[in-house]
């Protein structure tokens, strides 16, 4: 099951004011960056965050579990608290760097 453009835009209402948010459709799925740092991965309607230090005390009762196959395990964000939703971002938001452009191959 993919994840709905209805939930995407939820999922984007829900974390609105912590940065300039957007969403790009990704394999089928979408990922959800703010100012430009690819910050959360939905998966079908399921919002997840890396595993990274910065996070770990704020996310030690969350769920767990994997995006997609050959992923490394996530940490379930609850979208649903908005609230505690903008607190992980903002955390993240500092940490995680904005991707290098691809360089274009030359024929």
């Amino acid at each position: 099951m993919a994840t709905s453009v209805d939930f995407i835009e939820y999922v984007c209402e829900q974390i609105s004011g912590v940065g300039a948010v957007r969403y790009r459709k990704m394999f089928g799925e979408y990922m959800v960056y703010v100012n430009d740092k690819p910050i959360l991965l939905v998966c079908d309607n399921i919002v997840y965050v890396k595993k990274l230090d910065c996070i770990e005390e704020q996310m030690q009762e969350a769920e767990k579990g994997f995006p997609y196959d050959g992923a490394k395990e996530h940490y379930i964000l609850d979208i649903d608290n908005s609230y505690f939703s903008k607190q992980v971002i903002e955390l993240l938001e500092p940490v995680i760097p904005i991707p290098k452009p691809k360089k274009k191959k030359i024929k």
